[in-house]
């Protein structure tokens, strides 16, 4: 792999790419989702149909299909409802995320729990659970059941584990893997590896993809974490300087410590404990940032899980779907949004 520099300046299509390489599947997959979420409580139903209303880029989706094309699978809808599937609990974990952050926009949109609170958010995010576990049933695959049941836990644990650590600006980089890997990276590698399965292929296939997902999903973690303290970008699905706000201990801010001198690592120190932080605050860790070059050391450090990810293939003959799968580790990084 060419050094991160060179991919972000690169024209990278590997998003459309993918999702042109599903033909019209992914329009089944948000047909899927809205049968699903039907409900005859009304809060129900508004709920849920906001949430649809604000989009995504369903890359989790994507990739469950793009692996299962990779794979061989073509006859049936398995891919489609097991798309839509760990779409669900990907929705459910963010409605939930935005209770514990007390967020108050995603993608350019007020959170669920901003418009209707939070007790109401923490009851449509296990609606949302409930309907998942449905579809993993109707499946009818126990390894696929136990794979994406174990994946929920995983992901609740990772949330857990991020609390615990919360406001600790000294976290080690290890830590701060095992928080982004359970919450973020596992879904990755289980929408990967749902493909291998249901396409019937051998072990070291679905490992090889489970890796691929895995570091994937670390990558794409990383690059969210650095875009969110990265003033060069303008497009971006939050605000810049959303997790600063919340009280987020992140990559960026890990390096940052590791860096600084000892009067501006006790600042940076009482900054986090605080209940609030503003917006000169915030200017203050931007230009500690910039002096640094902590934005650069991120995606350092990403560039390995995207060589990770992308020698994760090797093992799987060449075609084109896993070109496309190889490129969107690129994307991964590359991506303002």
């Amino acid at each position: 792999m060419g050094s991160v520099i060179q991919l972000k300046t690169k024209i990278n299509n590997a998003y459309l790419d993918l999702k042109n390489s599903v033909d019209h599947k992914l329009e089944l997959v948000e047909d899927k989702i809205k049968n699903k979420l039907k409900s005859d409580v009304s809060l129900v139903e508004k709920m849920t149909t906001y949430n649809l209303s604000t989009g995504g880029k369903r890359l989790r989706a994507l990739i469950t299909l793009g692996s299962a094309k990779l794979c061989g699978y073509s006859k049936g809808g398995r891919d489609v409802n097991l798309a839509a599937c760990v779409e669900l609990i990907h929705a459910a974990t963010l409605m939930h995320d935005d209770v514990l952050d007390n967020g108050e926009i995603r993608r350019g949109k007020k959170t669920p729990r901003s418009i209707w609170g939070n007790n109401a958010s923490i009851l449509v995010g296990d609606y949302l659970l409930s309907r998942c576990f449905e579809m993993m049933v109707e499946d009818g695959n126990i390894e696929i059941l136990k794979l994406l049941s174990s994946t929920s836990a995983q992901i609740a644990q990772g949330e857990v584990l991020q609390l615990q650590h919360k406001s600790e600006i000294d976290i080690i980089e290890e830590t701060y893997l095992k928080i982004i890997t359970s919450k973020t990276a596992s879904l990755f590698s289980a929408s990967s590896r749902v493909g291998a399965i249901i396409g019937q292929q051998k072990e070291n296939i679905k490992d090889a993809l489970d890796s691929y997902g895995k570091n994937l999903g670390i990558t794409f973690q990383i690059a969210d974490d650095t875009l969110d303290y990265n003033s060069q970008i303008q497009k971006f699905g939050k605000r810049i300087g959303n997790d600063f706000f919340e009280g987020k201990i992140t990559l960026p801010i890990i390096i940052l410590n590791q860096k600084c001198n000892s009067d501006e690592k006790l600042k940076l120190n009482k900054l986090f404990k605080k209940e609030q932080r503003n917006e000169t605050e915030f200017k203050f860790v931007l230009d500690l940032i910039t002096k640094y070059k902590v934005i650069s050391e991120c995606y350092k450090k990403a560039d390995y899980f995207i060589s990770l990810a992308s020698n994760s293939l090797n093992v799987i003959k060449d075609c084109e779907e896993k070109n496309v799968l190889k490129k969107l580790t690129s994307f991964s990084i590359e991506r303002s949004f």
